[in-house]
Order: C-alpha cells, then structure tokens, then sequence
C-alpha cells in the first residue's frame, strides 16, 4: 500500500497539488486520471521522491518514506519498479541486457543467475524469443513489454507506470493493460497508474483517482465511473471518448 496524507506542491506561487489525500491499494491496479496540467504528473512523481512536497506525509505500507533521508529512501527505491511513457530502453543494449541492467547494478548474483531471472521474466510478458534484439529492432509493443519485464525483473513490492499506453495501437493497449494487470495480481504489487487512456481505466481500472486543478476530486472504480455524478469527472470522460472518436476518424 502507499498513502499520500494532505500532500501539497508548490513551483514558485503557483499551487500544483493541493492538500491531496489518496491510498493506492496492494495487489491492485490504482490509476490516477485528469486533464493535462490537472497535477497528476506531478502527484506521480513526488509518490516516487522525484519532488519534494512541501507538505503532508507519503507511506509505503508503515514507513514514512517522505520523512526519509536519502539512503534510508534509497533501500526502499530497491523495492520500486518503474515503467516510463516511453519505454526508456538503453539503445546500445539488447532485451537480455536491457531487462538484465537492474539486476547488475543492485544484486550479487552470478552471471548465469542473473541469466536464468531475465529469461524467466521475458516469458512472463511472453518475450522468448527476441533476447538478441536490440530496441530498434522491435515493435512499440515489445518496447513496452521488456519495460515492463525490467521494472518487475526485481520483483518490486511497487510498481509505476507513466502513461503506459502512450503510442500504441487500441488492440496493444490492451496487451498491456492485461499484462500490468496480470503481473500486479501474480506478485501482489502495489500499481500505479498515471494515464489519460479512458479504454485503460475502463478495462483495469480497481481503484481510480481524479485529480482537477490540483485536488483529489473523485476516487472510485471503473463501475463507479459510469453512474457518478460528478460534474468535473464526466466532462473529462466525455471530453477523453470524444477526443479518441476524433482520432480514429482522421
């Protein structure tokens, strides 16, 4: 599980997150949804320590990890997969290497352990046969699939997907959906979520959290959605499927 207890960002004067309270549930997908500029980026961010709040208090299940100092933040980071919008796969490296990288800079296992971990875990995003590959050599679905394998090749107790779907064909989207969804369930992970993918929130959506103009303004599951009442919630999810019809018809 992590919380966010009454956080609050600021750059400069102006207020990006503002007095934002939320738990994002263990063994779940939890997504964080909003208009572009909504703080939801930011409120992803400063859950993984990449900004500092300027108030309020993060937990990772008991510990305050907003409290922390670096190397204390650190050992807990051992634990955090990271699934980035664009992959963010080492070019030069091939799928082994690039899905092997975690377990070089952080563990002391044998080469041939190593090697045994990485194949395991290209089989579980059903990669077997691309080892020798490099990214350029690869679809945007397979980008994404060895992301996914690298971010959990630790077996992370937390998990954080940054627009996941972000590029890919409707018909991927769902691979990948079901892939972040099958891996959270298998390892009882702590996902989540930032993503402005409607069809995602609707397909694996357990918890969602909305964020408008900084605050947390609505927080339910995908079947929640569908009969809320929520002004601000419906316009952006009226907004999202209106966008997505005018893309597909262009």
């Amino acid at each position: 599980m992590i919380k966010a207890e009454n956080i609050s960002k600021h750059f400069d004067d102006h207020i990006v997150l503002d007095n934002v309270s939320a738990t994002f549930e263990t063994g779940k997908t939890n997504l964080i949804i909003g208009q572009s500029g909504s703080g939801k980026t930011v409120l992803l961010k400063s859950l993984l320590g990449l900004h500092q709040i300027d108030e309020g208090r993060i937990f990772y299940d008991d510990v305050c990890y907003s409290s922390l100092g670096f190397n204390e933040k650190k050992e807990i980071r051992k634990q955090v997969g990271m699934l980035f919008q664009g992959g963010a796969l080492f070019d030069s490296l091939t799928v082994v290497d690039n899905v092997k990288f975690p377990l070089d800079v952080f563990t002391d296992y044998s080469e041939s352990e190593k090697l045994d971990i990485v194949h395991d875990t290209l089989k579980k995003v059903r990669l077997d046969k691309a080892y020798d590959l490099y990214p350029s050599e690869i679809s945007g679905g397979m980008v994404k699939r060895v992301s996914i394998a690298r971010a959990i090749v630790m077996k992370p107790r937390y998990l954080f997907c940054d627009e996941p779907n972000s590029g890919l064909d409707p018909l991927t989207s769902v691979v990948i959906d079901n892939l972040i969804k099958e891996v959270t369930e298998e390892y009882g992970i702590t996902t989540i979520i930032n993503t402005h993918d409607m069809n995602s929130v609707m397909e694996i959506g357990e918890t969602v959290t909305f964020i408008y103009q900084g605050k947390m303004w609505w927080r339910g599951s995908k079947d929640d959605i569908l009969s809320s009442d929520n002004k601000e919630l419906n316009d952006f999810v009226f907004a999202s499927a209106m966008a997505k019809r005018a893309r597909q018809n262009m």
